[in-house]
């Protein structure tokens, strides 16, 4: 099928899906408020087969090592697929299914499908990563910039995580858990019992990250937007923290955004 842009609807909800533009989510439009922020590298892009940095576009296999491109130098960055073109496998008015091949530089032969539900009050993202032959190391989560401000007060974000991953000179974890630290945040969170953040904007919405994996990297150093990244590892776990895809095993996350007005 086609990779044009799709709109889902559900009550006074709306999402904008780009498969052309990296399967990102483009907007979603709360009775006509804009949750995220505008532009081609924004949006909500999901990030696979890594989240966060590779320690300089290294990661091993078993005993065979791969190189990505540095695409953020001196490493890589969010992985292969926010930059291609996904295709749309299934649409319906408020779901759709988009799926993306995973090719050159990424060097094991896989598919990604990407499930976005839209209802009234939440958004339900799905990711999942099936390999074709060999076994492979991989990470899926996504990377949403909310607008700071949706025309009133500043957004808030509240979160309790375990730990926080120390982060090095190098903005990757050093291997150290710390107790949570004051933002502002380019940092990597540990919540065993699941992803759970709540965004808060002063007499207007609250909306709620969910998800079941335990890592969340937070990202509140630019003025426009803040990024609460639900992933199934921290940065550099290609290396760190390994989940393999296998034939019998693919890899697969949700994460969920519901809201209610103020």
């Amino acid at each position: 099928m086609s990779n044009e842009p799709i709109t889902l609807t559900a009550g006074d909800a709306e999402v904008n899906l780009r498969p052309d533009n990296g399967g990102r989510i483009a907007g979603l439009r709360i009775a006509g408020t804009e949750l995220l922020r505008q532009g081609d590298r924004f949006g909500c892009f999901p990030m696979v087969p890594w989240c966060g940095r590779i320690r300089d576009g290294r990661f091993l296999n078993g005993a065979t090592a791969h190189q990505m491109p540095l695409n953020s130098p001196p490493h890589a960055i969010h992985g292969t697929a926010r930059d291609g073109a996904w295709r749309t496998a299934r649409v319906l008015p408020d779901e759709a299914v988009i799926t993306y091949d995973l090719v050159e530089p990424w060097p094991y032969p896989a598919r990604v499908t990407h499930v976005v539900a839209l209802t009234e009050d939440s958004l339900t993202l799905t990711l999942s990563v099936e390999t074709y032959g060999s076994s492979f190391p991989a990470q899926v989560g996504w990377h949403p910039w909310f607008n700071r401000n949706l025309g009133g007060e500043d957004v808030r974000l509240d979160f309790t995580p375990a730990w926080q991953e120390e982060r090095g000179a190098d903005h990757l974890p050093t291997g150290n858990r710390i107790d949570p630290r004051p933002g502002p945040w380019d940092d990597c969170f540990g919540m065993p019992d699941g992803v759970d953040v709540t965004l808060t904007w002063p007499g207007q919405l609250e909306l709620a990250v969910t998800s079941r994996e335990p890592w969340a990297v937070v990202y509140d150093e630019q003025e426009a937007a803040v990024c609460v990244e639900p992933q199934t590892g921290p940065p550099n776990g290609l290396n760190t923290a390994p989940r393999l895809v296998t034939p019998l095993e693919p890899l697969e996350a949700t994460a969920v955004w519901r809201w209610r007005r103020l």
